[in-house]
């Protein structure tokens, strides 16, 4: 497995997250430990409304784990939880501006597009309502007034899956974009470019149409038959592109970033690479969980800092042990 260098401050500060759950605790009796995914008891504080905005898009399953792990800190923590989407940065904006308007106690927003989400995330905090971004946004968060990112580090994500497949002896690579626009979709490409030694390209597909993703991909694949790697940026995707090597008749190998149920048997069977995990379940429960240790208690996780929750590369050698978390639905 690579081995990724440190990012001194970008931290996860566990201590603060058990002493979150120790706050919570209704009385010194010993309780027996709750089952993996299930919470350990309802804060006792005033419950507080947390509106969640991301860029997901329809049908990704993605944006399903993250939804659990926000979930299962609101359950704790006795939040109310409010989730809205659209991958269009325009209609994220006036979803912000609605939690706004509606007055919610917290938000934690994804940051795709910066220059069009930004400004809207400047009036929640000028409104006095204490933003956390996470998932996208890493270096754009902080100007925009969010006191605190939850997610990967996706230039330092995507050097990993380009020496990874420098590795692996592959010698023509593809790098396949699902959406245009996202800065954290290039970074993931250009730290590919970085770190990979042959040759590199990259092509933009439509994934909000899996069929005309995977027809697109498979085009490319016959017209260019040197191709012998192929990496897409989400797990959707990925299936995707396995599929049209499939209609391609190429050989090409894939890889991944992100994760789902799907997967693990990908890997296992050997038609799937490696996955890079950015632990979505951890930035959903990280964006609840500090907001709500803000509200009471005044902490910021990670100091200002990006809290990293990726990259974690998954492959044949940990997929018998991350698997079975696909399977609940937690990775």
């Amino acid at each position: 497995m690579i081995q990724l260098r440190r990012h001194p401050l970008r931290v996860v500060l566990l201590a603060l997250l058990f002493a979150a759950a120790a706050c919570s605790s209704t009385g010194g009796k010993q309780e027996e430990a709750p089952a993996a995914g299930a919470n350990a008891g309802k804060a006792n504080t005033p419950e507080m409304t947390v509106q969640m905005v991301t860029h997901g898009a329809p049908g990704d399953t993605f944006w399903d784990i993250i939804r659990k792990g926000a979930e299962a800190a609101a359950a704790k923590d006795n939040v109310k939880f409010q989730y809205s989407s659209d991958p269009d940065s325009g209609k994220q904006a006036t979803l912000i501006q609605n939690a706004i308007d509606s007055k919610v106690d917290a938000i934690a927003v994804t940051l795709p597009d910066p220059p069009a989400i930004a400004p809207t995330v400047k009036k929640a905090v000028d409104a006095g309502i204490p933003v956390v971004a996470f998932n996208a946004g890493i270096g754009n968060y902080a100007e925009s007034g969010a006191m605190s990112y939850f997610g990967s580090d996706e230039s330092l994500a995507g050097e990993a899956a380009g020496k990874r497949a420098s590795e692996g002896g592959y010698k023509n690579l593809l790098c396949v974009i699902q959406f245009q626009g996202q800065v954290q979709l290039e970074a993931r490409c250009d730290g590919v470019k970085k770190t990979f030694t042959g040759k590199w390209q990259k092509i933009y597909v439509n994934g909000a149409d899996r069929p005309s993703e995977q027809s697109t991909i498979a085009a490319k694949l016959k017209q260019d038959p040197n191709i012998d790697f192929v990496v897409t940026l989400g797990a959707p995707d990925a299936l995707a592109a396995m599929n049209a090597v499939k209609d391609s008749g190429s050989k090409a190998k894939v890889g991944t970033f992100d994760f789902n149920p799907q997967i693990p048997p990908k890997i296992t069977s050997g038609e799937l690479q490696f996955a890079i995990d950015q632990q979505p379940y951890l930035q959903g429960y990280l964006s609840v969980d500090s907001l709500w240790l803000y509200k009471n208690n005044g902490n910021i996780l990670g100091g200002g800092q990006p809290t990293l929750t990726g990259p974690f590369i998954v492959d044949k050698s940990n997929i018998d042990v991350v698997g079975k978390f696909a399977e609940g639905g937690t990775r």
